[in-house]
C-alpha cells in the first residue's frame, strides 16, 4: 500500500490531495482534522503518516476527486530554504567536460520565487538564449536536524517529489573572472518546476535506484539512474547539516544526469511552445510548458 500528497486549487481554495490505489480524495475528506496544506503538515507528517495509511489501506467512504482540470501548487509552497547540488552525476560531469569529480556536495541557494507548479507554463526571460533543462531527484526535510550523519541523515528526509532544475547557460558561457553568476543563471521566477507529488520517504526503499528520465516535445533526452550520483541523499543531507540546520520543508535538488541541452552536440536550448517532462520512478511525472513573456498557471499543452 502507498499514497503520495499533492496541493491543487479547488473552489479557489489551496487543497491538499491524496493519491492512492482507490483514487485521489481531499485529505481533509480522509482524516479528521488534517492540516489545511501540506506546509502545516510537515514538521509533523511522523503522526499524520500512520493516520493517511490506515485511511487508505482499504477502499475510502469519501468520495474521489477528477484531477484532469485541477490546477495544481507547488506541493510544498515555501519552503524555509529551496538548495541546489550541482555536478553530481557522473555522466553528466563527463558530458561537461568537468576533469575531476567534487571533493565534496558542491551547492547553492535558490529563492522560493523560482518555484512553479506542475502543468504550470514557465516564462521565458527576454534576452536570454540559452535556456536549459535538468531532472533532478527532489528531497523535502521531514524534521529539523544539525549535523548528523549515516542513517541519521536518511531519517531526516520526509519525502521525495520530481524536480527540473531550469538554467539559463548564459552566465556559463560569459563567465567573469570572479566566476559563474548562479543567480542570474538558475534564480528566475518559476526555473524550478516542483512535484506534482511528494512520495513519502519510508514507501522509497531506496532513493539511490531511482530511474530518472526527461523528454522534450516527447523526445527523450537524458535518461539514467540515481546510482550515478556523486553524492547520494545521505552525503548530501550530512554535508549540508555540518553548516545549517535544516528544518522541515526544506527542499534540496540533488544534481542532474548526462542528457543537458548545453552539453549535447550541437547545443539544443528551450524555447516558448516546448513542453518538458521529468519522470523519477514511482514518484510521478512532472510536466510543464514553455512560454514567452507572461506565463500562464494553466495546464501546459
Amino acid at each position: 500500500m502507498s499514497y503520495r500528497l499533492g496541493m491543487i486549487e479547488l473552489s479557489g481554495q489551496a487543497t491538499p490531495v491524496v493519491d492512492a490505489d482507490a483514487g485521489t480524495f481531499r485529505l481533509a475528506d480522509l482524516v479528521q482534522g488534517a492540516p489545511r496544506s501540506l506546509d502545516a503538515a510537515l514538521a509533523d507528517w511522523a503522526d499524520w503518516h500512520p493516520k493517511v495509511l490506515a485511511a487508505t489501506a482499504e477502499k475510502p467512504d469519501a468520495v474521489p476527486i477528477e484531477l484532469a482540470s485541477a490546477r495544481w501548487l507547488p506541493p510544498v509552497g515555501r519552503p524555509p530554504k529551496l538548495i541546489c547540488v550541482g555536478v553530481n552525476y557522473r555522466d553528466h560531469i563527463a558530458e561537461m567536460g568537468v576533469p575531476n569529480l567534487p571533493e565534496y556536495p558542491y551547492s547553492f541557494l535558490r529563492p522560493a520565487t523560482s518555484l512553479a507548479a506542475h502543468e504550470q507554463e514557465v516564462a521565458l526571460p527576454e534576452g536570454v538564449r540559452m535556456i536549459d533543462w535538468e531532472a533532478e531527484l527532489g528531497v523535502v526535510i521531514g524534521r529539523r536536524v544539525r549535523d548528523v550523519s549515516g542513517g541519521d541523515a536518511l531519517a531526516a528526509v520526509g519525502f521525495y517529489t520530481v524536480v527540473n532544475d531550469i538554467s539559463a547557460r548564459d552566465w556559463i558561457e560569459s563567465a567573469p573572472f570572479v566566476g559563474i553568476d548562479w543567480v542570474m543563471q538558475k534564480a528566475w521566477d518559476g526555473f524550478q518546476p516542483t512535484g506534482p507529488w511528494l512520495t513519502p520517504a519510508s514507501l522509497v526503499p531506496d532513493p539511490q535506484s531511482l530511474p530518472i528520465r526527461l523528454a522534450v516535445n516527447g523526445i527523450v533526452k537524458q535518461q539514467s539512474s540515481t546510482a550515478q550520483m556523486v553524492f547520494g541523499v545521505r552525503e548530501i543531507i550530512a554535508h549540508l547539516s555540518r553548516m545549517m540546520t535544516l528544518e522541515p520543508g526544506d527542499l534540496i535538488a540533488t544534481g542532474t544526469p548526462a542528457g543537458v541541452g548545453y552539453g549535447r552536440s550541437p547545443r539544443e536550448f528551450l524555447k516558448a511552445g516546448d513542453i518538458v517532462e521529468v519522470t523519477v520512478g514511482p514518484l510521478g511525472t512532472l510536466r510543464n510548458g514553455m512560454a514567452q513573456g507572461e506565463a500562464k498557471k494553466g495546464r501546459a499543452r
